[in-house]
């Protein structure tokens, strides 16, 4: 199976999540319709990207978050296991080491820290969740640690909770977004275990966990588990051996989801195989269709059954032009950007386009090519004031969109 595995002149990177260019003996059928993200230039060159940071770099970013305590900090993660946190300040000189936990954490491609979530209530139980691969076998975290007692710019790394763990039987699709919903649960993204293809149909396979949005509650542990499963969780207490923990599932790697903090509603973008690149909105229960479907096109046929699949809000055609994989954003609430309001921020790894899509009464009516990151789009971010930040995944620097 080959990969796009150098860019910009790195070596092995985040790449693609993975974006595979063989067949695998698969989808050899040829897509017809697609959603094209393609703007006019004038629509492009609406806003630009501004060096939020100026003096800073963080080696191979792949997060931006901010605990909603009243600090005004930001809070970078470095893909082989380093959280940073700064003061929010244009002219912040350098960085803290919040956490290091790169001596247990397996980086490199697609693996490494990959997520970081606050507790809604981190400003008083200093809780903080991360989701990284580690170990030989190769298997994903999810941890909770907690702030240091004595300085808050340091967190107790002796403070590890394991709440969950599950083996992952290749290296790439590792998913790794954390983050709590307005519901105050944990919700977690998976991607399909890897290789090309989804060998083990492990995204339609509802007894494993892999390919799927996990949601949980951190704050009730239950038995031997650290956690409990939400009442309401569509397969609690089932009686066919499938994991309660499954919100929604058919994903492949679901590289970056966000909620919209305005609405609850939850969005993501998924990275696809050969074809097309998806932007699903996470609804309980939901079948995204991975691997009968590459985005809304049948993956191994020319034709499946389709009965009960949700199929994307938006979804686009690899190519040089559009790119060969998505990157999940925010809905924006940015008040520097008021244009741009309730509008959905996303853009492509490989291309480096940002796009912004008008989602209304249930559909798609337009998207907006605004502006172009010309060093691997790894994630977007938001402070704890909305702002949004775009971070680069090669030269590690971190941008702001801004109007002209």
């Amino acid at each position: 199976m080959k990969k796009f595995r150098t860019i910009y002149g790195l070596g092995l990177m985040l790449v693609l999540m993975s974006c595979d260019f063989s067949n695998d003996g698969q989808n050899k059928k040829t897509s017809t319709a697609f959603a094209s993200p393609i703007a006019t230039s004038a629509e492009s060159g609406k806003y630009n990207l501004a060096v939020a940071f100026p003096a800073l770099e963080f080696e191979q970013p792949v997060e931006l978050t901010s605990p909603r305590d009243n600090t005004d900090r930001i809070f970078v993660i470095a893909q082989k296991g380093i959280i940073h946190v700064l003061p929010n300040k244009p002219d912040v000189k350098k960085s803290a080491v919040f956490l290091d936990i790169s001596n247990q954490v397996e980086s490199g491609g697609e693996k490494g820290l990959l997520g970081l979530a606050f507790h809604p209530d981190y400003k008083s139980n200093g809780y903080f969740y991360v989701n990284y691969t580690s170990g030989d076998p190769l298997e994903t975290v999810i941890s909770r640690f907690k702030v240091s007692a004595s300085n808050p710019d340091i967190a107790d790394r002796k403070s590890e909770v394991v709440l969950l763990r599950y083996r992952q039987p290749y290296d790439n699709h590792n998913g790794g977004k954390v983050a709590f919903g307005n519901d105050g649960f944990l919700y977690i993204a998976v991607g399909d275990g890897g290789s090309g293809g989804d060998p083990g149909n492990r995204g339609q396979n509802r007894k494993e966990l892999l390919g799927k949005i996990l949601r949980i509650d951190v704050n009730k542990p239950s038995g031997n588990l650290k956690y409990s499963i939400p009442a309401d969780n569509p397969f609690a207490g089932n009686k066919e051996g499938f994991r309660e923990e499954i919100y929604a599932y058919g994903m492949r790697n679901p590289w970056r989801f966000n909620f919209d903090r305005q609405t609850g509603t939850l969005w993501a973008g998924d990275v696809g195989q050969n074809k097309i690149e998806e932007i699903d909105i996470i609804e309980k229960g939901g079948n995204y269709g991975w691997r009968i479907m590459e985005a809304d096109k049948c993956f191994q046929s020319d034709d499946c059954d389709r009965d009960g699949l949700s199929t994307p809000i938006w979804s686009y055609e690899q190519g040089s032009e559009t790119g060969r994989s998505v990157t999940g954003g925010y809905v924006c609430r940015d008040k520097n950007l008021p244009d741009l309001n309730g509008k959905y921020i996303f853009g492509d790894f490989v291309s480096g386009n940002i796009w912004a899509l008008t989602y209304a009464n249930k559909k798609a009516t337009k998207n907006e090519l605004i502006t172009k990151l010309s060093d691997g789009l790894s994630s977007f971010g938001e402070d704890s004031n909305n702002n949004l930040y775009v971070l680069a995944y090669g030269e590690g620097k971190i941008y702001k969109i801004q109007g002209q």
